[in-house]
């Protein structure tokens, strides 16, 4: 069996952190493997800058940094959850990886800054299925609620993806059945011109998880 790239360590955040925090979960485990599944092209890709949107506990740009194993790459990430900004740069920090962190709604503070310059973009974002008036919170409900076809974070976040996409960038998206990923595909290929691929997907519970790569045609 393939020996697998360990998780980062993330003993220095506890329960208090979760409660306020998005605890790694299924879809974070399945985003840590799609990313080592897909290790020869993004070694190949050779990344300069690496963005992560909503990022949480760190777990995952934090992997991505160990995975690719050189910090010559400059690492962001985003959140709207001040706790979740904290956290994601005491995981870096517990994990020897200097993440630059940046408090805002997905890129918005950093779009002109990063344009077309992000060759890995990251993006677990709320995609679970809720009424429209959960969107929108800057606390931990902002790690999940989705909205109608837990699709309004999303849609929202694509234009934004697109402006700082490198040319020869990677944007990796975790989807639920219910957010329609092939029609979520075709919409990023007709208007983007992003063509897209599923890297790996598990059931988990009753939820149907994918970790989508698009990249520029």
């Amino acid at each position: 069996m393939a020996s697998h790239h360990p998780t980062p360590d993330l003993s220095h955040l506890n329960y208090s952190h979760y409660r306020n925090v998005y605890e790694p979960a299924e879809d974070t485990f399945l985003f840590l493997d799609a990313l080592e599944a897909d290790l020869p092209l993004l070694k190949a890709l050779d990344p300069a800058v690496c963005l992560e949107i909503g990022s949480g506990s760190g777990c995952v740009i934090t992997f991505l940094a160990t995975l690719l194993g050189r910090h010559s790459s400059l690492y962001l990430s985003t959140d709207v959850n001040s706790l979740a900004a904290s956290a994601t740069l005491e995981t870096g920090f517990k994990n020897a990886v200097p993440i630059d962190t940046v408090l805002t709604d997905l890129t918005l503070a950093v779009r002109e800054r990063l344009h077309q310059s992000v060759d890995v973009i990251l993006f677990n974002p709320p995609y679970v299925v809720t009424p429209s008036e959960e969107v929108g919170s800057h606390s931990i409900e902002a790690a999940w609620a989705g909205g109608i076809d837990g699709r309004q974070v999303i849609d929202r976040a694509l234009p934004l993806i697109n402006e700082i996409l490198s040319p020869r960038g990677f944007f990796y998206l975790v989807v639920i059945r219910e957010n329609k990923p092939e029609e979520l595909m075709a919409h990023m290929a007709s208007t983007f011109t992003l063509k897209s691929e599923v890297v790996l997907s598990r059931k988990a519970g009753r939820e149907g998880l994918s970790i989508l790569r698009f990249q520029r045609k």
